[in-house]
């Protein structure tokens, strides 16, 4: 996922490539199968950040999620059962294009999908997103276009945890490969708006884009309660240090994240206090998990959420004078944080907004 160049292997020893690109292994397999299909998930009109949805136009065996399952199963049945393994089964789905098979999505249009949440700070497009493209960051949907739109992504998700039980599957799965000596974890790397307050996509500081699932799943001799739940702010670049000391491999002083094996173990030692989010240029936000304080770096407008009393950020507190002691703790946090960015985006003492910002990618070497 978001691997560039996409066919270098990243120290994997083994990569089976599940991208919709030219070349890649599935679009090769769907090919074979389906020599017309040669546009592979985008041959529906239905692109990667629509709004519009529809069933999946192929065979089920045929969709990404299905096929990344098979490939998993695949190397579990060939792989050297004397060596350790590390495997990452990374999937399209959720991610649109909203496509999932038709038992899936007629399910949720059968049953119905919550309605968006509508903040009180929020502001809908102009004429209702009429004009815009399907892919737009701001949107106003209704009716028939609301319910297909979030019964295409519920029906993404219920589609793969169905297929998530085959790869867990104790007869075929993981499981009856390692007679359950295999650390599973779940997570992804963003959500989804879908339609929450006015917004579609991702990129943002709020909790349905920014707030993702981690799930753990370990043997019973690493000794970790079941069914623990942890409201710590844990973030992606804890799953490095916490499998590798699940795994008893060191980890090295270069890692940024944390490990947490003590969280899950219920330990009282000390954690990270907040966490920082970004998105620049667009955003710097800081969070605990209680309370969120977010500066839009373009202009310096801030918005202020208590989670713990308003966990779906309906109410933007900024304006509230009784919120301004804890706005200015946070402040002085990021702008301590943000002190020698080279984006200037803080000298220290304040936060500076309007810095231009230069996208930086490192290509590795030839």
């Amino acid at each position: 996922m978001h691997q560039h160049p996409p066919d270098r292997h990243f120290g994997f020893e083994h990569v089976v490539d599940g991208s919709s690109r030219e070349g890649s292994e599935y679009m090769a397999y769907l090919q074979r199968v389906r020599p017309d299909d040669w546009e592979g998930v985008y041959g529906t009109g239905v692109m990667h950040n629509d709004w519009t949805a529809r069933p999946w136009h192929l065979p089920e065996d045929l969709h990404p999620t299905t096929w990344t399952v098979h490939e998993a199963l695949r190397f579990l049945r060939q792989r050297d059962t004397a060596r350790p393994f590390f495997l990452v089964v990374s999937f399209l789905a959720a991610h649109p294009p909203l496509l999932p098979p038709a038992f899936y999505f007629e399910r949720y249009l059968r049953t119905g999908v919550p309605a968006p949440t509508i903040g009180d700070w929020a502001v809908p497009p102009p004429d209702g997103g009429l004009g815009q493209d399907v892919s737009a960051a701001r949107v106003d949907l209704r009716g028939e276009a609301l319910l297909c739109a979030r019964a295409g992504y519920y029906g993404l998700i219920n589609h793969i945890d169905d297929q998530i039980r085959r790869l867990l599957n104790p007869q075929t799965g993981v499981d009856r490969q390692t007679d359950g000596h295999t650390v599973i974890m779940m997570t992804s790397d963003h959500g989804e708006m879908l339609g929450d307050h006015y917004l579609w996509r991702k990129s943002v500081p709020y909790e349905p884009s920014a707030g993702i699932p981690m799930l753990l799943r370990a043997p019973l001799t690493a000794g970790l309660p079941a069914g623990r739940t942890c409201a710590a702010p844990v973030c992606l670049a804890d799953v490095m240090p916490t499998l590798l000391e699940m795994a008893g491999v060191p980890i090295p002083d270069s890692v940024e994240g944390r490990s947490m094996v003590p969280l899950l173990r219920g330990s009282d030692e000390p954690w990270r206090p907040w966490l920082p989010i970004e998105h620049a240029p667009l955003h710097q936000t800081l969070t605990d998990g209680r309370e969120k304080f977010v500066w839009f770096a373009a202009d310096g407008r801030e918005q202020f959420f208590r989670l713990d009393e308003d966990p779906l950020e309906c109410h933007d507190l900024a304006g509230d004078p009784a919120a301004a002691p804890a706005m200015a703790l946070w402040r002085a946090r990021l702008v301590r944080h943000l002190a020698g960015r080279p984006e200037g985006f803080s000298d220290g003492n304040r936060l500076i907004p309007g810095r231009p910002y230069e996208a930086v990618c490192r290509r590795p070497p030839a």
